[in-house]
């Protein structure tokens, strides 16, 4: 009887042991997919706001160079 208790108990000993450490494996790999879900959500909004992103800087680098007088400078 003493035996089947001491199984018992290492058994409940063993398995609360095996669920700590799935438990640190389980919040790696639930940082991992928060992860991939950001890089995933980043390359949408890139992809989408891409070409709109990219005129917008060159009507603003070109509208720079026309107010600085094309990036010349004259001498008195």
């Amino acid at each position: 009887m003493q035996k089947t208790y001491a199984t018992l108990v290492s058994l409940v000993a063993f398995a609360q042991d095996r669920l700590k450490r799935d438990e640190k494996g389980a919040t790696a790999v639930e940082y991992g997919l928060m992860v991939g879900l950001i890089a995933v959500a980043i390359i949408f909004a890139v992809m989408t706001l891409g070409d709109d992103l990219a005129d917008l800087f060159t009507d603003v680098s070109t509208e720079v160079g026309n107010a600085g007088g094309g990036g010349t400078t004259t001498t008195p």
